[in-house]
């Protein structure tokens, strides 16, 4: 075993977790020479809710924030993470939007592409794993990583298998959830070397106080890359410090070869970064305590949050433990998904509902259904027929790739949008959040005509 590789998630998923994807791009230009002279793998800087965010509420352009990276950071991978055939957005699109995001992502400096799927059915990660070797971006597969009783540890190798026929360059075990208990990553990153040649990549969070066991333990099996984030976004809902890792793996057979003194100077800048969204209430620190209703429920930190916040709505917050208990029958019902956007607010909103009508499936919400008719793709294991036949009736199930059914769009957003547009990567922005781009564009394009400048908009309560 060789030295540990390194992604710092200090740029994207650090801050997504603890501050709802609010850090600005010019909290993080000062950073960039140290983050660069750093040594990591690769630096994960885009993608995730970061292209909704830039354009929702802090008035950027999410492609002028990633040229802005790639010119600062020359020296190191930029790293992406991508939902398949859902891109960035909520829905899928039509193959050839997800080919042009992808060439213009690769174009604009990212190096490493992340893609996954919420139920890991791999027809929906296929256009977008052909667009990355096409456009030539190192391509890693990601699983996301649950627990049921399909979801064992061959279930997670024979992945594997056909991500590496896919032209996986790297395989992420992406445990969302901080679901992955120690012992079991180090059985399941041992199978993963004896049957698969490409690098290992674990990412993991700290939500349930398990994450720098699992990453250790991991490492111990062979892993080549883990996700870390700089302390000052670190641990709770985020990633393990990097430091505290870096440190950990010092003078052994696995050292990182990273500099603490480098780390300490990155930290430090970030500090100020994390006062700053504190000082906005931005950053609750109730994000930093271990939840371990993640064990024991399989409920993600975001999902257990919407609950509580949708019960406290229903003034109903005295039956969050039923609720909780419901979880796991939504989820056995609707033949097992994991728990990951957007199949956890599915699930959630549904087991909600299911307690609060005091029946069962008689109010079924839009989602719930298209779950069950096969609009999101192959769901892991059977569906419980009755619930079916009760929320969908007679509605014929998608048995094929969901895409295949979507004529190509792109030239029809484009003349949505030709009064506004000022390069390519407008259409895709449009594509992707319509109202929220074209809001954007309206502005810029005052701001261009001696309008009102942008404002900077941190507000959190839209999104909370």
């Amino acid at each position: 075993m060789g030295k540990v590789l390194i992604t710092d998630t200090i740029l994207r998923d650090a801050h997504q977790s603890q501050a709802a994807t609010r850090m600005r791009i010019e909290e993080m230009l000062p950073a960039c020479e140290i983050l660069d002279s750093i040594g990591y793998y690769s630096l994960e800087a885009w993608g995730g809710a970061t292209f909704d965010s830039c354009l929702r509420f802090l008035n950027e352009d999410p492609w002028d924030r990633l040229r802005a990276l790639r010119k600062a950071m020359p020296n190191t991978k930029l790293q992406m993470l991508l939902r398949g055939q859902n891109i960035l957005g909520y829905r899928h699109y039509a193959d050839d939007v997800v080919d042009k995001f992808v060439q213009k992502s690769i174009e604009n400096g990212i190096d490493v592409v992340r893609i996954f799927d919420a139920l890991n059915d791999l027809r929906n990660m296929e256009q977008a794993a052909k667009s990355v070797k096409k456009y030539g971006g190192i391509l890693e597969l990601a699983m996301s990583y649950t627990t049921s009783p399909v979801h064992t540890t061959d279930y997670f190798v024979d992945l594997a298998k056909q991500m590496e026929q896919m032209g996986a360059d790297n395989i992420c075990i992406k445990d969302m959830a901080n679901l992955l208990l120690p012992y079991d990553a180090y059985e399941l990153v041992s199978k993963l070397k004896k049957t698969v040649k490409c690098p290992i990549h674990l990412h993991t969070h700290n939500t349930s106080g398990i994450g720098d066991m699992t990453i250790l333990k991991a490492i111990e099996a062979g892993a080549d890359i883990v996700d870390t984030a700089l302390s000052p976004l670190a641990n709770g809902t985020s990633q393990p410090a990097t430091e505290s890792l870096v440190a950990t793996l010092a003078g052994t057979e696995y050292d990182t070869g990273l500099e603490l003194d480098k780390l300490v100077q990155a930290s430090e800048y970030f500090k100020t970064v994390a006062d700053r969204l504190k000082a906005d209430k931005i950053l609750d620190p109730k994000v930093l305590a271990v939840n371990i209703n993640t064990l024991l429920y399989q409920v993600p930190g975001g999902m257990f949050s919407n609950l509580l916040s949708q019960l406290k709505e229903a003034g109903k917050a005295d039956k969050l433990q039923e609720c909780l208990a419901e979880v796991p029958n939504v989820r056995k019902d609707f033949g097992y998904p994991p728990l990951v956007t957007p199949t956890s607010q599915i699930v959630g909103t549904q087991a909600v509902l299911n307690v609060l009508c005091g029946e069962r499936y008689k109010m079924v919400t839009k989602e719930s259904k298209g779950l069950l008719a096969g609009e999101y793709g192959q769901l892991p294991a059977e569906v419980n027929p009755e619930v079916r036949k009760k929320c969908i009736g007679d509605t014929p199930v998608i048995t094929g790739r969901p895409a295949d059914a979507l004529k190509p769009e792109l030239e029809t957003l484009k003349e949505e949008i030709k009064d506004y547009m000022l390069q390519e990567e407008d259409v895709l922005s449009y594509a992707l959040f319509p109202q929220v781009a074209m809001n954007f564009f309206k502005k810029r394009k005052e701001a261009a005509e001696g309008g009102t400048p942008l404002d900077i908009d941190v507000s959190v309560s839209e999104i909370l």
